[in-house]
């Protein structure tokens, strides 16, 4: 299973969850986009190990470290907005899945997804500043060693 199959099963699975409005569901499916994205364990490369394919990429071992690459990153954010959207503000932002859905079901037909074009950028450079920065963040309460670091 490649990355590309795995946009097109699951714009799918979002677009049906919709459409059936399987509450339960969309948590499990939010669940898994945020298990993948921690542990970096994603459903295309357990596929792929475990039915022996031979262009399979292989697993990284379980570990917080940061920078991310764009696939977590992709699928943090994924699970982030359609937590944001399709369970918190519901009644608010309703089109934003089904366009979420759409978009990540024509990533899959198409091979071509513009979040994970845009992603690299925001993963190698500017995250990391963030990431420096949230790391300093205890030193408000136990120093100010944190200022330098910023």
């Amino acid at each position: 299973m490649t990355d590309r199959n795995y946009r097109l099963v699951l714009g799918l699975a979002i677009l049906l969850i919709l459409y059936f409005d399987l509450t339960r569901a969309m948590y499990g499916l939010i669940g898994l986009l945020f298990v993948e994205g921690i542990t970096n364990w994603r459903i295309p490369q357990l596929v792929g190990k475990w039915t022996h394919q031979t262009d399979a990429p292989p697993i990284e071992p379980f570990d917080f470290k940061w920078p991310l690459n764009e696939e977590r990153a992709w699928r943090l954010v994924v699970g982030a907005l359609l937590l944001l959207t399709a369970v918190l503000f519901n009644e608010i932002a309703w089109f934003l899945p089904w366009f979420m859905g759409f978009a990540i079901l024509g990533a899959g037909v198409s091979g071509v997804c513009p979040v994970l074009l845009g992603l690299p950028s925001l993963t190698k450079h500017r995250f990391q500043y963030t990431v420096d920065c949230l790391r300093a963040l205890p030193g408000l309460f136990f120093g100010a060693w944190c200022l330098p670091v910023c």
